[in-house]
């Protein structure tokens, strides 16, 4: 699909990640990469795995350095620049993240990101750990972040409020160059930034040739949902399975005449790889009803669609699905022909 990276896993972790990540990085020309702590054995398998970049990271707030690394700051900054430059001296790509950024006093965050800065980081990503950013404050420190270093910044935002996707759009706009995202928004608790949703507010909203093919993404949702087992809520933006369904009846009869009324225009179902679709329920109007039963191939008058979209309506009030063999049945009731019949009638 032309991904820029795949962050493959955390080779240390166990021979079954090493395994999985060397698989990785041998079988695609895409840029691999391989995840690693402050530590020297982290290091070394990363590097052993054959990735094209490493990330190491270290705790850089107050709270995770001393109740989760229980080590100083001195101890956070000496453990950072040398694990860089380990990976710099191996001669291949090197990522570093002030873990929880978000919560780090600035100062030192700044202190941080110069020492690494010095012993020559290719990137820096900042990561919103917790996920307590607002994209205006999560802005401003990208912004910062970029006076005091000549690396490219990358993003890495979580989902606990609902504004991963927005923070990563406030990094690129405060000059990030790359968000680490997942797809179908899968991750720690709440999840990270959607895979999915950066690419198309990038595409659409932003008018930026990302160079993602953009019409496998709602495959990828799907081969992913099936994987991790993790269900795509229906709302999901995207990908969900009502992302481009439409019930209501003034918006269903505004789509019909013209797409752009109640979809974003900008975005259409085709761009993703997925399919506009007509849902009949209690709010449905006589627009979606005619639509669908000359889809089916029936050829209803004025009179006919609204008595049977009037049991649509009392049947989706009930909470009960209105699929193509519901509606036939009502159309048959009403007495609705259908253009088989009409051919027969011909033929005869």
């Amino acid at each position: 699909m032309g991904t820029h990276v795949i962050e493959a896993g955390f080779p240390v972790n166990s021979d079954a990640e090493f395994e999985a990540v060397s698989d990785i990085a041998a079988s695609t020309d895409t840029t691999t990469c391989g995840l690693a702590r402050v530590v020297d054995k982290d290091i070394e398998a990363a590097l052993d795995s054959g990735v094209d970049m490493v990330h190491t990271f270290v705790s850089t707030s107050d709270v995770q350095l001393a109740d989760s690394m229980h080590a100083s700051r001195e101890e956070a900054v000496e453990r950072a620049v040398r694990s860089v430059e380990r990976v710099r001296d191996a001669g291949v790509e090197v990522m570093f993240s002030p873990m929880d950024a978000t919560r780090t006093d600035e100062a030192f965050l700044i202190e941080v990101v110069e020492a690494v800065s010095d012993a020559g980081v290719d990137w820096i990503n900042l990561p919103d750990t917790c996920g307590v950013a607002t994209p205006t404050r999560f802005a401003r420190m990208v912004e910062t972040v970029c006076e005091h270093t000549d690396a490219r910044i990358d993003v890495h935002a979580h989902d606990d409020f609902g504004l991963a996707s927005a923070n990563a759009m406030a990094g690129f706009e405060a000059g990030a160059a790359q968000a680490q995202v997942s797809v179908n928004g899968i991750g720690e608790r709440a999840g990270n930034a959607a895979y999915e949703e950066v690419v198309m507010s990038a595409e659409s909203l932003y008018g930026v040739d990302t160079g993602i093919d953009t019409t496998r993404i709602t495959e990828l949702a799907r081969i992913v949902e099936q994987a991790s087992d993790i269900p795509v809520p229906a709302n999901k933006p995207v990908v969900g399975r009502n992302a481009f369904s439409h019930e209501s009846g003034i918006h269903a009869a505004g789509v019909i005449e013209n797409a752009d009324t109640f979809e974003p225009g900008v975005m259409t179902p085709e761009m993703v790889g997925a399919t506009r679709e007509f849902v009949l329920g209690k709010h449905t109007g006589t627009h979606s009803v005619r639509k669908r039963l000359a889809d089916i191939g029936f050829d209803p008058s004025d009179a006919e669609v609204r008595e049977v979209t009037r049991r649509v309506k009392d049947h989706g009030a009930e909470k009960e699905r209105i699929d193509d063999s519901t509606l036939e049945v009502f159309a048959r009731d009403v007495g609705v022909p259908h253009e088989n019949e009409r051919e027969e009638e011909v033929r005869a």
